[in-house]
């Protein structure tokens, strides 16, 4: 959606101002979602359903004050805050830093259109972003949540020091930025997706907006950026970023997986004793 708007937006704000933008946009985006939620089903789970063998569920039901009280779910939501903060930091500078670099104007030609440079890294930017949700989903239910998230918050990290080191060149910039959303936008995918695998599928959908809180906290350090950036010099948003990426990937792998093992076995335990006690009482 927003790689399809991003072009018309911005002319609209050029040249009608973004009261107008705003204004006229938000319309059909309500009109579009209001129509199309009159015609969702209600969603069921298709009949012999298997779990994946490299995800492991809880079959213990925690509500939202329940997952509030372990300290589990609070690594979890320290994680989700640092890779959200160092990607909003970083994802919010990227127009500013193409006008300091000189960048934002120059024309770009990709597949016979051709924009200024800004426009067209943001159209790509929003593909990337949108287009590694259900990929990265679906490696992390084949290849397991922490696994990948060692791979792909590294990936934002490396994607981050390449903006260092080559953010000055067109196609370095436009590489780069498409790369840190690439692998920032994942985590709306696996962070609520792990939260039901370790709470519970009971209540699922509260837990995990409980849980989205975090891109809002997260948002309260993007000033920060601002501030390291006085004078231009963006290299040191950068590299926080990329340092507060690396230190989640890290983290999420060598201390949250191990943690969250024994979580699980030791609930689904718990449950299939209460299951067996309940059994040999009905006998």
């Amino acid at each position: 959606g927003a790689a399809v708007t991003v072009i018309p937006v911005a002319n609209m704000i050029n040249t009608s101002g973004y009261e107008q933008a705003f204004f006229v946009f938000g319309i059909i985006q309500g009109c579009i979602i209001t129509a199309c939620a009159l015609f969702m089903p209600r969603a069921k789970l298709p009949p012999g359903t298997k779990a994946i063998p490299k995800v492991i569920s809880s079959k213990k039901n925690y509500s939202q004050t329940q997952m509030l009280r372990e300290p589990l779910f609070w690594l979890i939501y320290v994680c989700f805050v640092g890779v959200a903060s160092g990607g909003i930091m970083a994802t919010a500078s990227f127009g500013p830093v193409s006008r300091d670099y000189g960048l934002d104007k120059i024309p770009v030609t990709c597949l016979g259109v051709t924009l200024p440079l800004l426009t067209m890294a943001m159209s790509i930017d929003n593909i990337c972003n949108g287009a590694t949700r259900p990929i990265m989903g679906y490696l992390s239910d084949h290849f397991g949540r922490e696994n990948l998230m060692l791979v792909v918050f590294g990936g934002e990290a490396i994607s981050l020091l390449g903006l260092v080191f080559w953010g000055r060149q067109p196609l370095g910039f436009m590489f780069f930025a498409a790369m840190t959303f690439a692998c920032w936008g994942e985590i709306f995918s696996l962070f609520p997706s792990m939260c039901a695998d370790t709470f519970g599928s009971k209540f699922a959908a509260g837990n995990a907006g409980t849980l989205y809180t975090a891109k809002g906290t997260s948002s309260l350090l993007v000033p920060l950026a601002a501030g390291l950036a006085k004078g231009g010099n963006w290299n040191r948003t950068f590299v926080l970023s990329a340092c507060i990426a690396a230190t989640c990937s890290l983290l999420s792998f060598f201390v949250l997986k191990p943690w969250r093992r024994r979580f699980i076995e030791n609930n689904n335990r718990e449950v299939e004793a209460q299951e067996a006690a309940a059994a040999a009482a009905a006998k």
